[in-house]
């Protein structure tokens, strides 16, 4: 198994979260429904039609293929949550211009690139019960690992614990905030997106 990270990787990434996110379309829905708009689900599924469709996408810079997946989030629609993902994917698509791969244990820095740049632009921090604190939980439990199989099986059991443990914590940020004590036992919903973005990069996982 290769110690790097190329383009290949991340044509089959896009493929695995495009097949897999529309299958979550309703829950994520429902779950965005209690606590905002409740179009988490389509918004989702909007930008996964887009990823990987346009042939420009097919490229051998890294840089260029994280670029086009921040635009497929971006243009879904201009709801907060694909705009962080957005931005996310283009602090990652900045640290991998011009490269044709990156090693595995380089996921860590990745993602610690991309949650500061979504808290900027969201203007939140970890401890807000948001989508960053699982993207933390993730970047703390994938550090030194090189294989890309373990890295996915770490992220999402990091990503699980995370999500247990904030369901006892309010909002404190967004619309959800306006439940105060009564957004304990609720799950945020992003967390819940983003942990099936992980899993569906789980070499086993199977859409549902």
């Amino acid at each position: 198994m290769s110690d790097q990270m190329t383009t290949d990787s991340i044509v089959w990434a896009l493929n695995r979260v495009k097949e897999s996110l529309p299958h979550h379309a309703d829950e994520l829905n429902a779950l965005d429904g209690a606590l905002g708009d409740g179009d988490l689900g389509v918004t989702l599924s909007r930008a996964a039609e887009r990823l990987g469709t346009d042939p420009s996408t097919v490229t051998s810079d890294m840089g260029a293929l994280f670029l086009n997946s921040a635009k497929a989030f971006s243009g879904a629609s201009g709801s907060t949550y694909g705009t962080l993902l957005a931005t996310g994917l283009m602090a990652t698509a900045k640290q991998t211009k011009g490269r044709s791969t990156v090693p595995w244990q380089e996921i860590t820095q990745l993602l610690a690139a991309s949650g500061a740049a979504m808290a900027a632009r969201g203007k939140s921090q970890l401890g807000d019960k948001t989508v960053l604190d699982v993207i933390e939980a993730a970047r703390r439990a994938t550090e030194t690992i090189d294989d890309p199989a373990k890295l996915a099986g770490a992220a999402l059991q990091a990503i699980d614990d995370a999500i247990v443990e904030f369901r006892s914590a309010p909002f404190k940020q967004g619309r959800a905030r306006i439940f105060g004590e009564k957004g304990v036992g609720r799950d945020d919903p992003g967390m819940i997106a983003f942990k099936y973005i992980v899993e569906s990069l789980l070499p086993t996982s199977k859409p549902e």
